[in-house]
């Protein structure tokens, strides 16, 4: 007796979207399918090179249709499915009963589901009525009988079946003439024809399919003569297999698109064929979009792996560096084993090759689109630059000669973002460095006092708005032997004579207010000068070499236990009406002089966009200095 089960609750969502689907393409159901018998049949013959036993022969998809019944079955004689596989991996449903999934499919549409989970097995919904699935493993005894009409629930039930293998029998739904829902056209043997060619003409397994053959006679006026043939009506060949000319675009995107579950085009692609002692062909993409878990630990980074024509592996990680974890696609060669396993893989020399290979040639492409098409390359920067920065940072700037040139910058004179190489062919006669501000944004960058006399000076200033830039400046160090500064950092070295010798004689004497200051402060400052930076700001926090203060910010932010502090400075402006009222306020009330000094220090904080320490401190002694401000004015 048949066993009824409910779909996990999880999964009611994807169902209703299939069975109620607005999705105006429900022709991809036959593409699901055919992929889906491919990937079985894959996994027979990959599991038959060390089992022997379950080896198959005429690995093929059958594709039959009966119009009386208005019935189309899809069977395949591939690994076949035991009762528990039936229950537990049956289509994208089972598969996407993950904490990822639940959290993600709240907030998406369903364009978006599709394309960011594909629709896989229960796309068969989008025009059946009723799903029935006749499966047999190749590791048992017993064939099952799986069906559903999409409701809440399935049944499951034993049945005789011969040979391993799954046939899927889709009971189409009713024609809606409201709808304009003809369901019928896909019983016609054009429209199976036109959709495996359309979809899954690179399947490289015979798909087959009743073909009517017309043979027509020497005779005048006399009828043809109508036979009916099983026909194999795809290709077999591999898209990346083919000539870069006999591939149309269309195709190649709509391959990406079902492939790698996006409805949207690649922003790019990059065939290649490489031949010589190491032979392989690539096919990779550049998604539209950044993937939305690509920052997360959950990513798997990974090329599809074949040899000989059969997929060896689905995420081959070693084949891409962790800065080009978001490309998509695959590599196909001969020259490696079928038997490769996952540890095989980490010591293979052959695959370590071909991935050396492969980041060349995507950087190569980069290059050339940086240089061809400034426009297409933005747009990838916009969505990957984090990425190539990564690249320069990790593994102790191994790559930073390769990946420099591909950095862009905002900056502060030019509107549109540029390289490296542009900003120095700019570099003004007397300017001796590269220099840089962070921030949030580039209105808070250009709003930071320490921008005064930078401004004033004409000089560029790169603009770092990412969490990985200053990490990645400390990398690079230099470029074209010229120094990187950062302007609140050290001594910014103006040169302005006039400047240095008033601010040097001016500290000298106000040596003691400054040493009084930087003693109510304690060890928050490691010292407090007066600034040679500033022109109308008041203060500034600047630190000394090492952890910069925003790399204090940036480091703070992760889940770690110790706080990394950077050693900051006070620096005040000595042509401000405020340092004559710090003067005025030690020789006349020095015992207010530490309530002004943590104000000053918290200013400075704000101003850096950092936490002020102590907030409530921070209110009290701002409401006790108004208070006596207020007093002064009644006196």
């Amino acid at each position: 007796m048949a066993k009824k089960r409910q779909f996990q609750t999880e999964s009611k969502r994807l169902l209703d979207l299939m069975i109620n689907s607005i999705y105006t393409h429900k022709e991809i159901f036959l593409r699901e399918l055919i992929s889906n018998a491919s990937d079985a049949i894959d996994k027979r013959h990959y599991n038959s090179l060390t089992d022997a036993s379950i080896a198959g022969d005429d690995y093929n998809i059958l594709i039959e249709k009966d119009e009386d019944l208005r019935t189309l079955t899809i069977t395949d004689n591939g690994i076949g499915l035991t009762e528990d596989e039936l229950i537990s991996n049956l289509g994208i449903i089972a598969k996407s009963g993950t904490k990822e999934f639940k959290e993600n499919i709240k907030d998406l549409n369903d364009l978006e589901i599709i394309g960011q989970f594909g629709v896989g097995f229960y796309s068969a919904f989008m025009v059946s009525k009723k799903v029935t699935v006749y499966s047999k493993s190749v590791y048992s005894e017993k064939g099952y009988k799986w069906e559903s009409t999409g409701t809440e629930t399935y049944t499951i039930d034993e049945c005789d079946i011969t040979n391993p293998g799954t046939k899927i029998v889709l009971s189409l739904r009713d024609n809606s003439e409201e709808l304009e829902e003809d369901f019928d056209e896909y019983l016609k043997e054009y429209k199976i024809k036109e959709l495996v060619k359309k979809y899954s003409d690179y399947i490289r397994y015979p798909i087959k399919t009743e073909t009517t053959n017309y043979n027509y006679s020497n005779e005048d006026n006399e009828e043809p003569t109508v036979t009916k043939s099983i026909e194999i009506i795809n290709s077999m060949i591999p898209l990346w297999k083919k000539s870069k000319n006999d591939i149309e675009e269309k195709e190649l995107f709509e391959f990406y698109q079902h492939q790698f579950n996006d409805f949207q085009d690649p922003l790019f692609h990059l065939h290649s064929k490489v031949e010589g002692n190491l032979s392989f062909t690539s096919l990779l993409f550049v998604p539209k979009k950044a993937p939305y878990d690509l920052y997360t630990e959950k990513f798997e980074k990974g090329l599809m792996l074949y040899t000989n024509g059969v997929m060896i592996m689905e995420k081959t990680k070693e084949l891409l560096p962790d800065y080009l974890r978001f490309v998509k696609g695959l590599v196909d060669s001969n020259d490696l084993s079928l038997n490769i396993s996952r540890e095989m893989l980490q010591q293979d020399k052959q695959l370590k090759k071909i991935a050396v290979t492969i980041e060349k040639k995507i950087l190569n492409e980069l290059e050339k689109m940086l240089k061809r098409d400034r426009e297409l390359y933005n747009e990838f920067y916009n969505v990957y630059g984090v990425n190539l920065k990564y690249g320069i940072y990790d593994n102790f700037g191994a790559k930073k000669d390769d990946l420099k040139e591909l950095i862009l910058f905002k900056t502060t004179n030019n509107d549109d973002l540029i390289t490296l190489k542009e900003y120095t062919e700019s570099l003004l006669t007397d300017q001796k460095y590269i220099y840089y501000a962070s921030g949030k944004n580039k209105a808070q960058i250009n709003a930071l006092p320490q921008m005064d006399l930078i401004k004033d000076k004409g000089y560029n200033v790169l603009m770092l708005t990412d969490d990985v830039d200053e990490f990645m400046i400390n990398v690079l160090s230099k470029y074209n032997e010229i120094e990187f500064k950062s302007i609140n950092q050290g001594d910014l070295d103006l040169k302005d004579e006039e400047l240095e010798e008033q601010v040097n004689e001016k500290q000298e004497v106000s040596k003691g207010m400054l040493e009084g200051i930087k003693e109510a402060l304690g060890d928050k400052i490691t010292d407090v000068k007066l600034s040679k930076r500033l022109k109308d700001s008041p203060v500034c926090l600047v630190s000394t070499e090492g952890v910069s203060l925003e790399m204090e910010k940036v480091l703070n932010n992760m889940p770690i236990e110790n706080q990394t502090k950077a050693q900051k400075v006070l620096e005040i402006n000595p042509n401000h009406d405020l340092f004559k009222a710090l003067e005025n306020l030690y020789e006349n009330d020095k015992s207010l002089l530490a309530d002004y000094s943590d104000l000053l220090y918290n200013q400075a904080l704000m101003i850096e966009g950092m936490q002020v320490e102590n907030p409530v401190e921070f209110s009290n002694r701002m409401v006790k200095l108004m208070i006596i401000a207020n007093k002064k004015n009644e006196d």
